[in-house]
Formats: structure tokens, sequence, C-alpha cells
């Protein structure tokens, strides 16, 4: 039986990247989205044609009753799920100054990027200890898509910074707890990446890049993060629980 993955905002962006990249290295994929099926017709066509079974879970991870849902989906087509990666997540609806971060807006970033991915992954952690007991050699792992936003302060972006820093925590709580039964978690923190998310700024952050922001002089591409979680899923990067790798082509190392 081939290994199962859930790919939350699993899509587009960099989502569909390590969905692709999953179905590579011959994993029946689940994504997730909040669109319509019909809307992401042409993703899952895409993912199909790497000859494995894919499967479509419409839902807002924001939502207890969806995340609920989309777990018992997997269950009942597959009966098991091996590897959760938590992509889904918003952007700022305004960029404002972190002087003038609404309540709303905070709330809506919160309850998405922070709450829903925490509470998804204890759900599916769950889930995954219980498998453990059950199979002495299923393996699994989690990781978490955060942001070199959980270290580098945007002060028009505070809520997404504080989201995503809340979850780089919530990876080594997770990778302690976890460890008990075995099962690794990792966070990967991308950088600039050719996403929609990052579309209307490309001309700005591309320049930027090979001017010198960048070491590769380039901005990141999701099958670059989709190649690091297939490569931490099958087992390749081995004895690193807990660790972050940061994607952002060297744009965070210091220099003179």
């Amino acid at each position: 039986m081939r290994k199962t993955a859930l790919v939350t905002g699993g899509s587009r962006g960099i989502g569909l990247g390590i969905a692709k990249a999953l179905a590579t290295s011959g994993y029946d994929v689940a994504i997730n989205g909040t669109r319509p099926e019909t809307d992401v017709h042409a993703a899952l066509e895409e993912l199909s044609q790497f000859e494995v079974e894919v499967l479509y879970c419409q839902g807002n991870i924001a939502k207890s009753e969806d995340r609920k849902v989309m777990l018992e989906k997997i269950e009942q087509k597959w009966g098991q799920l091996n590897v959760l990666v938590n992509n889904a997540g918003v952007a700022p609806r305004q960029r404002k100054d972190i002087l003038d971060l609404e309540e709303d807006d905070f709330d809506y970033m919160m309850q998405i990027n922070q709450k829903g991915t925490f509470f998804l992954s204890q759900q599916a952690a769950r889930w995954m200890i219980e498998q453990k007991q059950k199979q002495s050699d299923y393996e699994a792992c989690i990781v978490n898509i955060t942001s070199i936003s959980a270290t580098v302060a945007s002060i028009n972006r505070a809520e997404y910074c504080m989201a995503k820093a809340s979850l780089s925590m919530m990876s080594k709580l997770m990778s302690v707890r976890m460890s008990e039964s075995n099962i690794p978690v990792y966070e990967i923190q991308p950088g600039l990446i050719e996403t929609d998310m990052t579309a209307k700024v490309k001309g700005k952050y591309t320049a930027m890049a090979e001017e010198g922001l960048v070491l590769e002089k380039r901005m990141g591409k999701p099958e670059d993060i989709g190649k690091i979680v297939a490569a931490l899923a099958t087992g390749q990067i081995p004895y690193s629980t807990g660790q972050t790798i940061i994607a952002d082509g060297g744009m965070g190392i210091a220099r003179l």
C-alpha cells in the first residue's frame, strides 16, 4: 500500500508544488482548499498524471467541523495518513502599520494561520499515534510551512509575522510530544517565493533579488519547497526532528 499525504492549501502555489513533489515520490495525495472542486480540476488532473490516487478535501481549516470531515474523508478512502503538510494560510487583508492593526484583521489571521493549523495538527497527530500503536512499522511525519516572517519583522504585516512565529514554536512543541512515538516534526521557512500571493510584487522582489538581497539572485519557486518536503517525508534528512530549514536563497545571512 502506498503512503498517503495531506497538503493543506495544496491546490496552488507552494502547496501544489509540495503535492507534486510528494506524488512524484509515490505518495497518494489529498489536497485541501476552500474553493469548489470544479475550480481546482486542473490541479487534480496534474497530480493524477503521476499515477497516484488524488483526493480533494474542500474545507476551511479554521472551522472545527471542516477539519474533522477532512480527516474522515482521508480515512474512508485510504485508512491511513502518513504525512501532514501544514501549508494553508492567508495574507493580511490589509497591510497596516502595527499601531493601526484592527482586532478583526488580527482575529481573521490567527483563526486560520494559527488556530486552525494547530488544531488540525493536534487531530492528525492523535490519529498518527493510534496508527503507530497498531502497526509497528508505520512511518509518519508532520511538516509545517511557516515563513522567514517568523523571525523577520515587518511592521505592516504584524499579524502575519506573529502567526508564523507561533507556528514555529508549535513545531518545536509537537516535535517533543511526537518523539514519544518516533514521529518527526519539521519546519520549513520559505523566503521570497513566486506564488499568487507574491504576484503583485514579483517585479519588485525579482529586482531586489538580482541586486543582491538574495545570494542566489532569484525568487524561489514552489518546486524548491516541494523537493525539501519530499526529502523530509522520505527520510532523506534523518536525525533532524524539530529542526527548521530556512529556504530563503541565503537572504538571511548577515553580510558586511
